[in-house]
Protein backbone atom coordinates (compact mmCIF):
# COMPACT_ATOMS: atom_id res chain seq x y z
CA UNK A 1 0.00 0.00 0.00
CA UNK A 2 1.51 3.88 -1.17
CA UNK A 3 2.50 6.38 1.81
CA UNK A 4 1.59 9.21 2.64
CA UNK A 5 4.79 10.81 3.32
CA UNK A 6 5.04 14.60 4.32
CA UNK A 7 8.87 16.00 3.64
CA UNK A 8 10.29 19.42 4.79
CA UNK A 9 12.77 20.85 3.10
CA UNK A 10 12.01 19.23 0.20
CA UNK A 11 13.89 21.90 -2.59
CA UNK A 12 17.44 20.11 -2.30
CA UNK A 13 19.60 17.32 -1.02
CA UNK A 14 18.38 14.82 0.88
CA UNK A 15 14.50 16.31 0.67
CA UNK A 16 14.07 16.22 -2.86
CA UNK A 17 16.07 13.09 -3.40
CA UNK A 18 14.52 11.27 -0.96
CA UNK A 19 11.18 12.55 -2.31
CA UNK A 20 11.42 11.45 -5.52
CA UNK A 21 12.63 7.84 -4.39
CA UNK A 22 9.28 7.80 -2.66
CA UNK A 23 7.52 9.01 -5.80
CA UNK A 24 9.10 6.79 -8.18
CA UNK A 25 7.75 4.02 -5.90
CA UNK A 26 4.82 5.18 -5.91
CA UNK A 27 4.02 6.93 -2.52
CA UNK A 28 2.43 10.33 -2.31
CA UNK A 29 4.37 12.85 -0.80
CA UNK A 30 3.50 16.22 0.16
CA UNK A 31 6.66 18.43 0.05
CA UNK A 32 7.63 21.97 1.59
CA UNK A 33 9.89 24.50 0.42
CA UNK A 34 10.66 28.07 1.29
CA UNK A 35 10.58 28.69 -2.37
CA UNK A 36 7.48 26.82 -3.94
CA UNK A 37 9.10 26.83 -7.55
CA UNK A 38 12.00 24.51 -5.83
CA UNK A 39 9.27 22.04 -6.10
CA UNK A 40 8.54 22.25 -9.95
CA UNK A 41 10.35 19.86 -10.96
CA UNK A 42 8.79 17.02 -8.98
CA UNK A 43 5.20 18.37 -9.78
CA UNK A 44 6.11 18.14 -13.55
CA UNK A 45 7.67 14.83 -13.57
CA UNK A 46 5.38 13.10 -10.78
CA UNK A 47 1.89 15.41 -11.47
CA UNK A 48 -1.27 15.09 -8.59
CA UNK A 49 1.38 12.19 -6.61
CA UNK A 50 2.90 15.22 -5.56
CA UNK A 51 1.29 18.24 -2.76
CA UNK A 52 3.71 21.35 -3.19
CA UNK A 53 3.19 23.55 -0.18
CA UNK A 54 5.60 26.86 0.60
CA UNK A 55 6.43 26.64 4.29
CA UNK A 56 8.98 28.72 6.45
CA UNK A 57 9.44 26.22 9.52
CA UNK A 58 10.72 28.89 11.47
CA UNK A 59 6.66 29.77 11.57
CA UNK A 60 4.67 27.54 14.20
CA UNK A 61 1.53 28.56 12.82
CA UNK A 62 2.23 27.89 8.98
CA UNK A 63 4.11 24.53 9.73
CA UNK A 64 0.18 23.35 11.79
CA UNK A 65 -1.39 25.00 8.77
CA UNK A 66 0.68 23.49 6.22
CA UNK A 67 -0.22 19.97 8.56
CA UNK A 68 -3.42 20.49 7.84
CA UNK A 69 -3.81 20.61 4.56
CA UNK A 70 -1.77 17.77 3.75
CA UNK A 71 -4.42 15.83 6.31
CA UNK A 72 -7.32 17.72 3.90
CA UNK A 73 -5.23 16.87 0.60
CA UNK A 74 -4.68 13.16 0.88
CA UNK A 75 -6.71 12.13 4.02
CA UNK A 76 -3.66 10.76 6.21
CA UNK A 77 -0.16 11.43 6.94
CA UNK A 78 2.04 8.32 7.58
CA UNK A 79 5.08 9.69 8.09
CA UNK A 80 6.50 13.09 8.53
CA UNK A 81 10.43 13.38 7.53
CA UNK A 82 11.88 16.42 9.34
CA UNK A 83 14.33 17.42 6.87
CA UNK A 84 14.45 21.39 6.89
CA UNK A 85 17.55 22.86 8.04
CA UNK A 86 21.19 24.47 7.55
CA UNK A 87 24.69 24.55 9.07
CA UNK A 88 25.79 27.69 10.89
CA UNK A 89 30.32 27.55 10.85
CA UNK A 90 31.74 29.19 12.93
CA UNK A 91 33.37 29.33 16.09
CA UNK A 92 31.23 29.98 19.31
CA UNK A 93 32.80 32.81 20.21
CA UNK A 94 31.86 34.51 16.69
CA UNK A 95 28.05 33.62 16.74
CA UNK A 96 25.63 36.64 17.10
CA UNK A 97 22.31 36.10 18.74
CA UNK A 98 20.41 36.48 15.52
CA UNK A 99 22.94 33.87 14.50
CA UNK A 100 22.34 31.76 17.32
CA UNK A 101 18.61 32.32 16.90
CA UNK A 102 17.66 31.43 13.60
CA UNK A 103 19.68 28.10 13.67
CA UNK A 104 17.47 26.99 16.82
CA UNK A 105 14.56 28.64 15.09
CA UNK A 106 14.66 26.34 11.97
CA UNK A 107 16.85 22.83 13.34
CA UNK A 108 15.02 22.54 16.48
CA UNK A 109 11.72 24.71 16.47
CA UNK A 110 10.63 24.11 12.84
CA UNK A 111 11.22 19.97 14.09
CA UNK A 112 8.98 20.89 17.34
CA UNK A 113 6.57 22.45 16.20
CA UNK A 114 5.51 19.95 13.19
CA UNK A 115 6.09 17.47 15.41
CA UNK A 116 3.31 18.61 17.43
CA UNK A 117 0.80 19.43 14.71
CA UNK A 118 1.05 15.81 13.51
CA UNK A 119 0.56 14.21 16.32
CA UNK A 120 -2.97 14.46 16.87
CA UNK A 121 -3.60 12.88 12.95
CA UNK A 122 -0.98 9.89 13.82
CA UNK A 123 -2.27 9.10 17.45
CA UNK A 124 -6.00 9.20 15.43
CA UNK A 125 -4.96 6.84 12.97
CA UNK A 126 -3.21 4.52 15.31
CA UNK A 127 -0.06 4.84 13.36
CA UNK A 128 2.82 6.97 11.90
CA UNK A 129 6.15 7.57 11.94
CA UNK A 130 7.89 10.62 12.92
CA UNK A 131 11.56 11.11 11.10
CA UNK A 132 13.85 13.69 12.25
CA UNK A 133 17.13 14.10 10.13
CA UNK A 134 19.27 15.02 13.11
CA UNK A 135 23.14 14.45 12.56
CA UNK A 136 25.80 11.94 14.40
CA UNK A 137 26.75 15.46 15.72
CA UNK A 138 23.44 15.15 17.80
CA UNK A 139 25.65 12.66 19.59
CA UNK A 140 29.73 14.20 19.61
CA UNK A 141 30.25 17.57 18.47
CA UNK A 142 32.72 19.00 15.86
CA UNK A 143 35.11 22.23 16.38
CA UNK A 144 33.38 25.15 14.42
CA UNK A 145 29.96 23.71 14.53
CA UNK A 146 28.92 24.76 17.91
CA UNK A 147 25.40 25.98 17.50
CA UNK A 148 24.43 23.58 15.08
CA UNK A 149 25.82 20.90 17.20
CA UNK A 150 23.68 22.04 19.60
CA UNK A 151 20.34 22.25 17.79
CA UNK A 152 20.88 18.57 17.23
CA UNK A 153 21.81 17.63 20.26
CA UNK A 154 18.15 19.50 20.87
CA UNK A 155 16.35 17.47 18.32
CA UNK A 156 17.81 14.11 20.01
CA UNK A 157 16.98 15.13 23.51
CA UNK A 158 13.26 16.06 22.36
CA UNK A 159 12.83 12.91 19.88
CA UNK A 160 13.99 10.75 22.33
CA UNK A 161 11.88 11.96 24.78
CA UNK A 162 9.00 12.23 22.61
CA UNK A 163 9.59 8.35 20.96
CA UNK A 164 8.62 7.49 24.99
CA UNK A 165 5.57 9.41 24.84
CA UNK A 166 4.07 8.47 21.81
CA UNK A 167 4.76 4.73 21.53
CA UNK A 168 1.43 3.50 23.10
CA UNK A 169 -0.23 5.30 20.45
CA UNK A 170 1.43 3.20 17.57
CA UNK A 171 3.70 5.54 16.65
CA UNK A 172 7.39 5.54 16.16
CA UNK A 173 10.12 7.88 16.43
CA UNK A 174 13.60 7.66 13.96
CA UNK A 175 16.47 9.78 14.39
CA UNK A 176 18.71 9.66 10.80
CA UNK A 177 21.87 11.03 12.09
CA UNK A 178 24.20 11.11 8.92
CA UNK A 179 27.99 11.95 8.81
CA UNK A 180 29.17 14.85 6.45
CA UNK A 181 27.45 14.17 2.97
CA UNK A 182 28.18 15.78 -0.39
CA UNK A 183 24.94 18.18 -0.45
CA UNK A 184 24.23 21.82 0.12
CA UNK A 185 24.52 21.62 3.64
CA UNK A 186 28.27 23.08 3.47
CA UNK A 187 28.04 24.87 0.40
CA UNK A 188 25.16 27.34 -0.52
CA UNK A 189 22.93 26.21 2.47
CA UNK A 190 25.39 27.17 5.12
CA UNK A 191 25.84 30.70 6.94
CA UNK A 192 29.27 31.62 8.09
CA UNK A 193 29.92 33.34 11.06
CA UNK A 194 32.10 36.74 10.85
CA UNK A 195 35.56 35.54 11.24
CA UNK A 196 37.52 35.99 14.39
CA UNK A 197 41.74 35.47 13.33
CA UNK A 198 42.56 33.93 16.60
CA UNK A 199 40.79 31.09 15.40
CA UNK A 200 42.47 30.64 12.20
CA UNK A 201 44.44 27.61 13.29
CA UNK A 202 41.24 25.98 14.42
CA UNK A 203 39.43 26.36 11.38
CA UNK A 204 42.25 25.42 9.01
CA UNK A 205 43.17 22.05 11.17
CA UNK A 206 39.51 21.15 10.74
CA UNK A 207 39.19 22.10 7.18
CA UNK A 208 41.99 19.89 6.51
CA UNK A 209 40.62 17.06 8.56
CA UNK A 210 37.84 17.04 6.04
CA UNK A 211 39.35 14.58 2.95
CA UNK A 212 36.97 13.76 0.26
CA UNK A 213 37.10 10.07 1.86
CA UNK A 214 35.17 11.24 4.45
CA UNK A 215 32.12 13.06 2.88
CA UNK A 216 29.26 10.35 1.86
CA UNK A 217 27.32 10.29 -1.67
CA UNK A 218 23.74 11.61 -0.68
CA UNK A 219 22.46 9.42 -3.90
CA UNK A 220 23.68 5.98 -1.94
CA UNK A 221 21.52 6.64 0.83
CA UNK A 222 18.13 6.02 -1.08
CA UNK A 223 18.21 1.99 -0.17
CA UNK A 224 19.05 2.58 3.64
CA UNK A 225 16.32 5.33 4.04
CA UNK A 226 13.79 3.29 2.39
CA UNK A 227 14.54 0.44 4.49
CA UNK A 228 13.90 3.00 7.26
CA UNK A 229 10.64 3.82 6.14
CA UNK A 230 9.40 0.78 5.91
CA UNK A 231 10.75 -1.50 9.01
CA UNK A 232 8.11 -2.95 11.25
CA UNK A 233 10.18 -1.56 13.98
CA UNK A 234 12.61 1.26 13.06
CA UNK A 235 15.70 2.13 15.40
CA UNK A 236 15.19 5.08 17.35
CA UNK A 237 18.68 6.38 16.51
CA UNK A 238 19.71 5.31 12.82
CA UNK A 239 23.66 6.43 12.29
CA UNK A 240 23.62 7.12 8.32
CA UNK A 241 27.27 6.81 6.86
CA UNK A 242 30.02 4.99 7.36
CA UNK A 243 32.54 7.95 9.18
CA UNK A 244 29.22 7.89 12.00
CA UNK A 245 29.50 5.23 14.09
CA UNK A 246 33.48 4.66 14.46
CA UNK A 247 33.63 8.37 15.41
CA UNK A 248 30.57 7.62 17.98
CA UNK A 249 31.73 4.87 19.33
CA UNK A 250 35.39 6.04 19.96
CA UNK A 251 33.62 9.20 21.82
CA UNK A 252 31.33 7.47 23.37
CA UNK A 253 33.73 5.03 25.39
CA UNK A 254 35.91 7.91 26.06
CA UNK A 255 32.83 8.93 27.74
CA UNK A 256 31.59 5.74 30.00
CA UNK A 257 35.74 5.77 31.19
CA UNK A 258 35.79 9.55 32.24
CA UNK A 259 32.61 8.61 34.30
CA UNK A 260 34.04 5.63 35.49
CA UNK A 261 37.08 7.70 36.67
CA UNK A 262 35.34 10.13 38.80
CA UNK A 263 32.32 7.38 40.26
CA UNK A 264 32.92 7.60 43.80
CA UNK A 265 33.30 11.55 44.35
CA UNK A 266 29.89 11.41 42.29
CA UNK A 267 28.70 8.65 44.51
CA UNK A 268 29.54 10.23 47.40
CA UNK A 269 28.47 13.60 47.03
CA UNK A 270 24.85 11.72 47.10
CA UNK A 271 25.36 11.68 50.98
CA UNK A 272 23.47 8.63 51.93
Amino acid sequence: MSKIILITGASRGFGKLWAKALLKRGDKVAATARNIEDLNDLVSEFGSSVFPIKLNVDDREACFEAVQKVKAHFGRIDVLVNNAGFGLFGAIEETTEQQARAQMETNFFGVLWLSQAVLPIMRAQHSGHIIQVSSFLGLITLPVLGLYNASKYAVNGLSETLATEVKSFGINVSLIEPNGFSTDWSGASAIQTEANEVYNPLKKAFSEGATPESWGNPETTTPAFLKLIDSENPPLHFLLGKIAYPAVQQVYTQRLAEFETWKDVAVAAHGH
